[in-house]
């Protein structure tokens, strides 16, 4: 496939195509570094351009039936699934992950746009008891112009798991990607036009995340903002969406433990580790960051571990047989030798990897890498980290686990693996997570609800959760006397 197309493609702003002048913002493929297009970069007036058609278009799409913006989302979805393969490789291209990865990504999008489609005709009212001569009724309405910042490291799905709730309650949308990679979005938007949506209802603006942010926040049309990525930038707007009261959802930074029992079954947590830990080589926010391993098993399992993790295939995502990819980009990498370098001099243990991968060209590529003896206050355990790395300590206690666990200033996801039933949920329920995988290393759905507490988040994307999220319920008390 050619990505000639992507040569300044431009942005979409009320059903137009608009390229924009100098600069542009370059995307370039993180294994190679080869460019592979470039896209606008939006000035104010192009921001505001956006709102205005969001808003613009807010009126009529909301007063659409619930089972026309149903259809639309409908074909959206299989417009995607038709052109899943092409979708995957942009995908891959400008982000890096394994084509198979790609493809389940691309996929996972178009789930929630039939989930939403679905969801569209379920905005039910509610009839609440009252006073005799009263009526209570409660409805549920679209909270208006909504923009959607997404992260690069899933650049079609986190697209999909917003604007399609967000369209299927009736809202419109201003659409934000990531600078690294924005084509994902382009060709979403492609299809969007491809499937007859009403101008307006979704605009793409590219560029500057600092600049274009700004706009969106102080312009009082925006009642929503919904977000994806760091926790340090979502504090930020939740701070500037304090001062007009918009409504934010936020989906921020994760740390995830994940405990491994000595009654579990060693083959499924070896396999499930390396799920969680080596999907988009460890750039998820859900990603096994914080390896707990019973002592009386740590020995095998890490020995086991380490095997596993030497003998993956890393390679440009695009190659048969790739298992691990690139590093988005170079500022990630040092990140990720930072942390291990830190958590070396202070004691810990480098069991495999550790360094960069011999056979990169002009990418960032980091091995695969095992660190034992990992001290609870160290960057490396106590940090976020978007790369290849597992951190490991040993536990005793299952008490002592939970506290290991829970001690973080995050609450995404969480992973245990045991075969004690009991222990299962007494644990389960201890961890303060939002997600919990127990005996599952991929708790992904389009019909759950996703989200986190503590510093990772406010708000759930996914299920009729998702799209509660973009509705506000408005009481009507009604006299019938």
């Amino acid at each position: 496939m050619t990505m000639n197309r992507f040569m300044n493609k431009g942005m979409y702003i009320a059903g137009q195509w608009i390229r924009g002048d100098e600069p542009t913002l370059t995307v370039t493929n993180p294994a190679t570094g080869e460019v592979i297009g470039w896209v606008p970069m939006a000035t104010d007036q192009h921001v505001v351009d956006a709102i205005s058609a969001a808003s613009d278009a807010f009126a009529p799409w909301s007063s659409l039936a619930a089972a026309e913006r149903s259809r639309y989302l409908h074909e959206i979805a299989n417009v995607i699934e038709r052109r899943l393969d092409e979708l995957a490789l942009i995908v891959t291209r400008e982000q890096g992950k394994p084509l198979a990865e790609a493809r389940g990504e691309v996929q996972y999008g178009a789930d929630f746009w039939r989930w939403y489609a679905e969801e569209a005709r379920r905005v039910y009212g509610e009839i609440v008891p009252a006073a005799p001569g009263k009526r209570i009724e409660v409805i549920y309405q679209p909270t208006g112009v909504t923009a959607a910042i997404t992260p690069w490291n899933f650049p079609s799905s986190m697209i999909s798991r917003k604007v399609a709730p967000a369209l299927a309650a009736g809202n419109t949308v201003v659409l934000k990607p990531a600078e690294q990679t924005p084509l994902s979005a382009v060709v979403l938007c492609e299809i969007f036009e491809e499937v007859g949506l009403p101008a307006g209802v979704v605009n793409l603006v590219t560029g500057d995340p600092v600049q274009i942010g700004g706009v969106i926040m102080a312009d009082k049309r925006v009642r929503h903002v919904t977000f994806t990525g760091s926790t340090e930038v979502g504090l930020l707007l939740a701070r500037q969406a304090s001062e007009q009261l918009k409504r934010v959802s936020l989906e921020l930074g994760g740390h995830a433990p994940f405990i491994v029992f000595d009654d579990a079954d060693m083959d499924k947590a070896i396999a499930g580790i390396l799920a969680s830990k080596l999907r988009n080589m460890g750039q998820a926010c859900i990603a096994a960051n914080r390896l707990l391993v019973q002592e009386s098993v740590a020995d095998a399992f890490h020995r086991r571990l380490a095997e596993a993790l030497s003998e993956l295939t890393l390679g440009n995502g695009e190659d048969a047989g790739v298992q691990v990819g690139p590093i988005i980009d170079e500022a990630n990498f040092r990140k990720i030798a930072e942390q291990v370098d830190e958590a070396r001099k202070r004691g810990a243990r480098l069991v495999v990897g550790g360094k960069p991968w011999d056979g990169a060209n002009n990418g960032y590529f980091y091995m695969p890498t095992l660190v034992t003896e990992v001290g609870t206050d160290t960057r490396l355990f106590r940090e976020e980290t978007f790369g290849p790395v597992l951190a490991s300590t040993v536990f005793s206690t299952e008490d002592q686990a939970v506290a290991i666990a829970n001690d973080c200033s995050y609450g995404l996801a969480a992973y245990l693996y045991t075969r004690d039933m009991s222990r299962s949920f007494r644990v389960a329920e201890a961890l303060e997570f939002g997600v919990i995988g127990l005996n599952d290393a991929l708790p992904m759905a389009a019909q759950a609800p996703f989200g986190g507490r503590k510093l990772s988040g406010i708000g759930r994307e996914g299920g009729h959760w998702g799209i509660e999220e973009f509705l506000e319920a408005k009481y009507l008390s009604i006299s019938l006397n």
